[in-house]
């Protein structure tokens, strides 16, 4: 059977590299995954999967930075134009774009694997060099680009989706695929967690794509990544001529800029990592006008629950004595969050086993290592283990000219054929 999953899995690699690549060409950020959606729909209903979408997967009300409604009507009709799906894009109509493919295979335990499906905004580099203008694929849609890999996440579901398909008859149990919307500062996994899709899960897995350091092919599972929060932050003062009345005005943007000064001195801490970015900041409308509005996205990082408290504390206080500084008011929105990601120890060694056994793939030296970054898959993994089963989150690495959230960001697509593998062949481990 191990041998099977390899040969067909070698069978569709080209239709994975030939999807990844429509993927990426067509890339839709947080919440408008809508023609994305609908093409994974489809095609777990021509496999012959139970299918879930919309409003049936994601709780609408926990989504963290959705779009305007003008905005969302509007990626709807560019969806449509570019070859969305007309039987299900009308239910990720206004940004609810998760999609689960259930396979039911009589009495045994219940295996969920999650793919994130979302993209980035970030301007695809357009260099000659670049590998995707190259083979004629980088993005169509402006400001948006798969700089990190989950086109060829999304692309695997759908392989793992036909491996599995056509080995049914051996495996004894239940298949949850979950295709995740809005992992990047969308409160994705969360969303779905609330709907309670996790809840009857007994194993529970996924993997991340990742630069390859050494001859290191597959991290089993991780321990310990950061746990994150994400803020958005609007300031308000009041504006006056800058050259007249100066102090009749509040200065937004200068207690913006106050508040950056300083959330970028926090103190780092005795006890493990922290992180702290802005990653975008908006404010004023002329160089003659006191700015009234200045507009944050934050995010911070630490190592355990302790860490992340001691960010946020010192973060909000940090915005709030900036804004009344200046006589401004602030407003806090926390726009998404994710635990810390430890992983089960057993079944990181039972892929481990897998990985060496069957693939003869190089793994870490510790079946469960540190990893210094954070995906919102933790939410799913403690709800797991929170009715007793286990979950394992990997990293697969591959060769990529640059790392992730990069504009000249590519894929190494032997990342997917790997995965689909090792994903079959540990589902068929525990369901056979």
């Amino acid at each position: 059977m191990y041998k099977k999953i390899i040969q067909l899995t070698e069978d569709i690699t080209p239709e994975l590299v030939r999807q990844r690549r429509d993927f990426h060409k067509y890339p839709e950020a947080r919440w408008t995954e809508m023609r994305t959606a609908s093409i994974i729909a489809a095609k777990l209903t021509e496999l012959g999967y139970e299918v879930l979408i919309g409003e049936q997967v994601c709780n609408g009300e926990a989504r963290g930075n959705l779009p305007s409604d003008e905005a969302l009507e509007q990626e709807y009709q560019r969806a449509i134009a570019q070859g969305a799906d007309p039987k299900f894009v009308e239910a990720t109509k206004g940004g609810l774009t998760g999609v689960i493919g259930i396979m039911r295979c009589g009495e045994g335990p219940t295996v969920a694997i999650r793919f994130d499906i979302d993209a980035l905004k970030i301007e695809e580099s357009q260099d000659p060099d670049h590998f995707p203008v190259q083979e004629g694929f980088a993005s169509v849609n402006p400001g948006v680009m798969h700089a990190c890999g989950h086109d060829g996440h999304a692309a695997s579901g759908l392989g793992v989706a036909q491996v599995l398909a056509q080995i049914k008859d051996q495996l004894h149990g239940t298949v949850k695929l979950i295709f995740q919307p809005g992992e990047e500062a969308g409160h994705g996994a969360k969303t779905i967690v609330d709907k309670g899709h996790l809840d009857d899960v007994d194993f529970l897995f996924g993997a991340h794509n990742s630069m390859r350091v050494g001859d290191v092919d597959v991290t089993p599972g991780i321990c310990g990544s950061l746990a994150t929060r994400r803020y958005n932050v609007m300031i308000k003062g009041l504006s006056a001529h800058a050259g007249l009345s100066p102090q009749n005005g509040n200065n937004a943007l200068l207690a913006a800029a106050t508040a950056v000064q300083n959330l970028y001195a926090i103190p780092r801490h005795g006890k493990g990592m922290t992180r702290i970015n802005v990653g975008k900041f908006i404010s004023g409308t002329s160089s003659n006008v006191i700015s009234d509005e200045a507009y944050m996205e934050i995010e911070m990082r630490g190592e355990n629950t302790e860490l992340i408290e001691y960010m946020d504390h010192h973060s909000c206080r940090i915005l709030e004595s900036a804004a009344q500084m200046h006589g401004c008011t602030l407003n806090l929105n926390l726009m998404a969050y994710a635990p810390s990601l430890t992983c089960d120890l057993p079944l990181a060694e039972k892929i481990d086993r897998i990985c060496k056994q069957y693939l003869n793939l190089n793994t870490t030296e510790s079946p469960a290592m540190k990893v210094n970054g954070s995906d919102d898959v933790a939410h799913m993994i403690d709800r797991v283990r929170s009715h007793g089963g286990m979950a394992t989150f990997m990293r697969i690495h591959n060769e990529q000219t640059t790392g992730n959230h990069n504009g000249r960001y590519n894929l190494d697509e032997e990342y997917m054929s790997r995965c689909v593998k090792i994903f079959c062949i540990t589902a068929y481990e525990l369901m056979k």
